[in-house]
């Protein structure tokens, strides 16, 4: 009796001792599970904000496509880089994404300048172009779409679709590129109307109506 009874303890904490790892296990794997079911859900509702966000720019008219007549050699376009494509958002509201008509997708992009405008080549996503006289400016900016680079390391380029005013954010394998863009988009902008001259018989706007006449003509 004396002997058995450390015998039996002895077995109790061996039995103890190989069912812990056993146990360790089952927490594991629920601590697994659990993540993923979190991540799911995460994934989901991020999905969902995203098709809320296409429902409310429904009205945003799809942008044009990319001419077909680009030119092969990039020696020949007026400027074209290649890099990546970060996002549109509301002009002047870097966070409000447009994600209608693939607008939301990062990308790789072949951005090429021509006499049309900006065309965008994307491959894997939506190819499109910002015609010139959609062109409002261009700036250096350092964020675009929730996307933060250093500063003066995005080239923005704001422009019009329907009735909306846009930027849409692109970065150049070679940020150094990005002031030549700034300085061509600028002079790609439609000139300004030139004041008109005043109509035959018309009186210039300058002129008042209590003005003297000639001594003579009275």
């Amino acid at each position: 009796m004396t002997l058995g009874a450390p015998l039996l303890a002895t077995l109790a904490e061996e039995g103890e001792r190989r069912s812990q790892p056993v146990t360790d296990w089952a927490e594991r794997i629920g601590w697994v599970v659990g993540l993923l079911l979190l991540v799911a859900l995460v994934y989901w509702l991020m999905r969902q904000g995203w098709k809320w966000r296409a429902t409310l720019q429904s009205d945003l008219p799809a942008p044009e496509p990319q001419p077909e007549d680009l030119p092969e050699d990039p020696a020949e376009a007026r400027l074209a880089f290649t890099g990546r494509y970060h996002g549109t958002t509301v002009a002047g509201q870097w966070l409000e994404r447009i994600v209608a008509h693939g607008l939301g997708v990062r990308s790789r992009a072949e951005v090429t300048l021509t006499e049309r405008g900006v065309a965008v080549a994307r491959p894997g996503a939506g190819d499109f172009l910002i015609p010139a006289d959609a062109v409002l400016g261009a700036r250096l900016d350092k964020g675009i779409a929730g996307k933060v680079l250093t500063e003066g390391g995005l080239l923005v380029i704001t422009w019009r679709l329907g009735e909306r005013t846009l930027d849409t954010g692109f970065r150049s394998d070679r940020a150094a590129d990005h002031a030549a863009w700034v300085e061509a988009l600028g002079h790609h902008l439609p000139a300004p109307l030139a004041p008109q001259p005043p109509a035959d018989g018309a009186r210039p706007s300058h002129a008042t109506d209590n003005a003297t006449e000639p001594e003579g003509a009275r």
